[in-house]
């Protein structure tokens, strides 16, 4: 069973983002990088699934600048077998739209042939929340969003994967037939650290670069952005000194009757 995991470079969580002068966008100068939280732990339940016997290869792809290989070797230090890098041009960078990336990951999957496409649910940069279901349906294939458990019956095409989600009204458990898409949730597991003899062991791993272009996707820009502003700065708060008080002035601003 062949496994596909798509993997973004975002800037680091632990760094505050500056907004641009201009306001055109987020100021990525001299800014950490690495891999999106949620690819971490789609990259890590890959491995898991191959660790366990389910899956015989772990294919990792990542669209975006050359800089993305870095991403790239940070999964296959995480256990995936090889990878593909889609470079796109350094003005477009890693901001390509959701539904440009799930056509190239379509015409990958094309390629591959893998049984399952596991990504995470949204990148930390933009929030969409898009790709893995425009990819699901690029395909006509079922989908398992938020996924906070996956346990695979069966690794050929005919098997099944079950999937349990949260979703608003509580939790979810979907059985989908294979080849399906998979989007991971924070809850799912923990992302192991890439340990040095892997990072080494990761550099003579494969990696092969593809285009836009080779793919036959384009990739401009269909959506504009016309302003970035940081959010506004939280106002102080008051004390209060009794429950009465403080139900008094929920009252004055009219959040409770």
């Amino acid at each position: 069973m062949k496994l596909l995991v798509a993997v973004k470079r975002v800037i680091d969580f632990n760094v505050k983002p500056r907004v641009k002068m201009d306001g055109s966008g987020v100021d990525l100068a001299n800014v950490k990088m690495s891999m999106n939280p949620f690819d971490e732990i789609a990259v890590e339940e890959a491995t898991r699934l191959k660790e366990k016997g389910v899956a015989t290869e772990v294919v990792a792809v990542s669209i975006g600048p050359a800089k993305a290989q870095e991403t790239l070797r940070t999964a296959l230090a995480m256990g995936a077998d090889r990878a593909i890098l889609v470079q796109t041009p350094d003005e477009i960078g890693s901001a390509v739209e959701p539904l440009a990336v799930a056509k190239i990951l379509a015409r990958i999957v094309e390629d591959e042939q893998p049984q399952m496409v596991i990504l995470g649910k949204q990148a930390i940069d933009d929030d969409s929340n898009q790709t893995g279901q425009m990819l699901a349906a690029l395909l006509g294939w079922p989908q398992g969003t938020f996924a906070s458990r996956v346990e695979v019956e069966g690794n050929t095409p005919g098997g099944s994967v079950t999937v349990a989600r949260e979703v608003d009204g509580g939790a979810e458990t979907l059985k989908l037939k294979l080849p399906a898409v998979v989007t991971t949730d924070l809850r799912l597991n923990e992302p192991r650290y890439a340990s040095l003899p892997n990072i080494m062991k990761a550099k003579s791993k494969p990696l092969e670069t593809k285009t836009p272009d080779e793919l036959g996707v384009d990739i401009k820009r269909r959506l504009e952005t016309l302003k970035v502003v940081e959010p506004e700065k939280r106002k102080a708060g008051i004390k209060v000194g009794s429950v009465d008080e403080l139900v008094g002035k929920l009252k004055a601003l009219g959040v409770v009757k």
